[in-house]
């Protein structure tokens, strides 16, 4: 059964984090299934799509990223919402319960397909840290858990999710989805990682450990590098690199500094080619990530490809599908419990190796095998929407969101009007004669010009 799916999202390369990289790749292997995809993504200067298989629609964004890490889109843009019309999508599946899922709720009053949303991230978390109001925090996620509830499924990436989902105050069902990893099982050649992570020239023999993603503190930062020197004060050598970007690297540096870590932890720059980003899993013998934000660790999954065990706070998402001491290493939410899982690990080499095997074996999971379990949901979900079986949720009237998008398509209309009769007007201005006027009735061009554009475009 051959399908057509609209992915919408609120961040899409350029912009890289692990739900912009799903929606890519949900993109990349639906196309290779022989089905449609779409996805429909904010604008982001310089953003080449000509190199993914599946057309990308891009509708108009606010330069928000040092505010929150991202542009803010716009989604009830006329033209977006006119091209995803056009292409007749059999379902609707939205990444994101902001912008995108309002989107995802104007096509739905068109359209009349079902609309998956997946939960992806903590939004509690990120809502806490972007509004200091307890009150403000509590309406915005009441209206986010209205957005989700919405949905006529509901998708998690793991069963962490799924309760932090509850937690919030959703009421529903929800189908656990995992994401998958776009690495192929195994090593990259040994001249990349020379080549990747030459100009640190680490000593041989020397661990060392590694963090790739976005440098927020709420990641388990401080964990991290209190514990890192608490195993220096115990005498261990290592080394430590932190690769990556985010709003706040650079307090997670200062304080690096200032715990004397200069000579042991280093920070690169985010590494954006997939090869590269191998290379550095290859490179490291312990990845770190004490991070009880993240609700799939799908860089858990990156490193197990590459057959690098991880280091994770017991009872967290990302360590969900793992043993401790098979396939990763658990702790404690502390840096204390941290250091001595490290000490305990600098002593013994071999454990790391043999349960980066062991991750390897038990925790990878292709996008290809991800997405085909997709596929089959899909095909569950469009035949329960159309015999009536999809629950009735508590939600918002949907056609607020058709009224919105219907008035903008109309203020677009008006506006690509007035446009063309300003041009018209300005057009006579410049190419008229006004010889024979006295200098009080002279007249200024520049003056009946923005008279036109307020007329006609205000």
């Amino acid at each position: 059964m051959s399908l057509s799916v609209a992915l919408l999202n609120d961040a899409f390369p350029p912009q890289i984090d692990g739900v912009a990289t799903a929606v890519a790749n949900y993109g990349r292997y639906l196309t290779a299934h022989g089905h449609k995809a779409v996805a429909a993504v904010p604008f982001v200067p310089n953003a080449d799509d000509s190199v993914f298989p599946f057309p990308v629609i891009r509708y108009p964004s606010l330069e928000t990223s040092k505010l929150v890490g991202y542009r803010t889109g716009l989604p009830f843009d006329a033209n977006a919402v006119r091209q995803l019309k056009d292409g007749k999508p059999d379902l609707l599946h939205s990444h994101c319960p902001f912008t995108s899922q309002m989107l995802a709720r104007t096509l739905r009053t068109e359209l009349h397909v079902p609309l998956i949303m997946t939960y992806h991230t903590k939004y509690d978390i990120d809502i806490a840290h972007a509004i200091r109001s307890k009150l403000l925090q509590e309406s915005v996620l009441k209206l986010l858990i209205a957005n989700i509830s919405a949905a006529d499924e509901v998708w998690t990436v793991s069963r962490g999710a799924g309760e932090n989902l509850r937690k919030n105050g959703f009421e529903g069902d929800y189908v656990v989805m995992p994401n998958g990893v776009d690495f192929p099982l195994g090593r990259v050649e040994q001249s990349l990682v020379d080549e990747v992570t030459g100009k640190f020239s680490f000593p041989g023999g020397i661990p060392v450990f590694l963090y790739l993603g976005r440098m927020m503190w709420y990641k388990g930062m401080r964990i991290t590098l209190d514990a890192l020197k608490k195993v220096r004060e115990a005498g261990c050598d290592f080394r430590m690199v932190f690769v990556g970007g985010g709003i706040d690297r650079d307090e997670i540096v200062q304080y690096s500094e200032s715990l004397g870590l200069s000579d042991r932890v280093f920070f690169e720059d985010p590494v954006y080619d997939r090869e590269k980003v191998r290379a550095w899993y290859c490179r490291a013998d312990l990845f770190l990530f004490p991070s009880t934000f993240d609700t799939n660790g799908l860089v858990v999954r990156e490193a197990a490809a590459c057959a690098l065990p991880s280091v994770l706070v017991e009872g967290s998402c990302a360590a969900e599908d793992s043993e401790d001491g098979v396939s990763s290493f658990f702790i404690q939410e502390n840096a204390g419990s941290m250091a001595e899982c490290l000490i305990r690990l600098l002593k013994q080499p071999e454990a790391m190796k043999r349960v980066g095997l062991g991750a390897q074996e038990h925790l990878y999971l292709s996008w290809n095998d991800a997405v085909a379990g997709a596929e089959r949901r899909y095909e569950t979900v469009l035949e329960n929407y159309r015999a009536g079986r999809c629950p009735a949720h508590e939600k918002n009237d949907d056609s607020f969101y058709g009224q919105v998008a219907a008035l903008l398509d109309l203020q677009s209309q008006l506006s690509l009007r007035g446009r063309q009769t300003m041009d018209r007007i300005g057009s006579f201005i410049r190419n008229a004669s006004f010889d024979g006027l006295d200098d009080s009735m002279q007249v200024d061009e520049a003056t009946v010009e923005e008279a036109a554009r307020r007329f006609f475009l205000d």
